[in-house]
């Protein structure tokens, strides 16, 4: 039999087979059964010191003769030795920290803060619970704060009295020009680095761009203790400001380490309100072996988005776009963001996000109506202008988780099913 006819015959065979059409004109898509929110394991040395302190029952940071043996004050150590800041106070949350922060600098009750357009709700609720009133600077297809409309805020809101900045999803702005633009105007600038854990700007870890910064130790950050965050600074005032607002009463501030010497604290402990905002020895146990691991993790991430952004532009280029770093940033890619095009249309947008949930990859919307980072759903800090840039640049971001724990092959999946749930929702008619 000829090789032609052989080819026929075998066609005709699998035609006649049940389900045979339909696989081949609906061939069999790519999908994930691996959990997308699967955060990073606490290592075992964290585990055992958390055990320890559990047995003992001095879970509070205070609860110990001295500083030296307190685990919140040797984890605010480790994470200022790693930042290389000079002081650093342990808290609950990322969020207090970044409320403490605006705190500690004299905000009051009404006073104006410039703020990314683009962040995650926790940053205007950190404002309000401050006693500010949130004003939202642009933010560009790069993902971080558009230099050009912070000139133009920075003139129109001139009793504006400080500027905090978010390193949303790591990424970094022209800090130098951020900085710049600030002091000609009297600002105080203040960092956000949530998600700025081991990155770096000009060589120096985010942060000391600003008067003072807050990282956080939520679940899917560079370290996680379910919820933490820290306040660093090179400023005494604010640093001894901290810890009493943390809750460092009756002189308990001699249990710190990281924190000025008495003298810095004046009058504080009975001037300042007590928020009771401390980690606890618990949180502190888990975080310290990971700090120890953040640059080997940070190589491994970036390495593994550089494959991904590779691999989604040479297929889907003409389709979506991946955020630009600034120059004079090293990144930690632990998540990965790209752009739809603006000619997708929200129908076929949507389509898209559908067919990424039906395999398994729930990739997020950050414009969706119900997503925290948009800026139309904080209506407890609305905006009073138009956002037009961020709006437009929010209805086509898209932002995926990249587990740590997951495997290579786990990655190529992920590729597959963005590029062909575009293939399915947007080619047809795209063409």
């Amino acid at each position: 039999m000829s090789t032609t006819k052989y080819i026929k015959l075998a066609i005709a065979t699998l035609l006649s087979l049940p389900n045979t059409y339909a696989l081949l004109t609906n061939p069999i898509r790519t999908v994930i059964s691996r959990d997308i929110k699967t955060p990073d394991p606490v290592p075992q040395a964290g585990i055992d010191e958390a055990v320890s302190l559990m047995s003992t029952g001095r879970m509070y940071r205070y609860n110990v003769r001295n500083a030296e043996e307190s685990t919140v004050s040797n984890c605010e150590v480790e994470i200022a030795q790693y930042t290389g800041q000079k002081y650093c106070v342990a808290l609950n949350s990322c969020g207090s920290a970044i409320m403490l922060m605006m705190k500690c600098v004299g905000l009051k009750n009404g006073d104006e803060v410039l703020s990314n357009a683009f962040t995650f709700g926790a940053v205007p609720s950190a404002i309000e619970h401050a006693g500010g009133k949130a004003v939202y600077v642009e933010s560009d297809y790069n993902h971080v704060m558009d230099i050009n409309d912070l000139e133009k805020k920075l003139v129109a809101n001139p009793n504006a009295k400080i500027c905090l900045i978010s390193h949303m999803r790591g990424k970094v702005a022209d800090m130098d020009s951020v900085k710049d633009a600030c002091d000609r105007h009297g600002v105080i600038l203040l960092e956000d680095c949530a998600h700025s854990l081991g990155v770096y700007w000009n060589d120096k870890h985010t942060g000391h761009v600003g008067k003072a910064s807050a990282i956080s130790s939520q679940s899917y950050k560079m370290i996680n203790s379910g919820e933490g965050g820290f306040l660093l600074t090179d400023d005494p005032d604010i640093a001894a400001k901290a810890a009493v607002y943390a809750g460092a009463y009756e002189g308990l501030s001699g249990k710190h380490i990281t924190v000025p010497g008495p003298e810095h604290f004046k009058n504080y402990p009975t001037e300042i309100p007590n928020y009771s905002l401390r980690m606890s020895g618990i949180a502190a146990a888990v975080i310290r072996p990971q700090i120890k691991t953040i640059d080997e993790r940070r190589e491994k991430y970036n390495t593994r988005y550089a494959l991904v952004t590779k691999k989604l532009v040479e297929r889907k280029g003409h389709l979506l776009s991946i955020p630009k770093n600034t120059p004079g940033m090293t990144p930690v890619h632990d998540s990965l963001q790209f752009n739809l095009s603006q000619d997708i249309t929200d129908e076929q947008v949507q389509g898209f996000l559908d067919e990424c949930a039906q395999h398994g990859l729930p990739v997020e919307l950050f414009g969706h109506k119900s997503n925290a980072r948009n800026f139309v759903n904080w209506g407890f800090a609305p905006t009073e202008d138009p956002l037009p840039l961020t709006a437009r640049m929010l209805s086509r971001a898209c932002d995926v988780r990249l587990p740590l724990m997951w495997d290579d092959d786990d990655f190529s999946d992920l590729v597959d099913v963005i590029c062909e749930s575009l293939d399915a929702a947007v080619e047809p008619s795209y063409h």
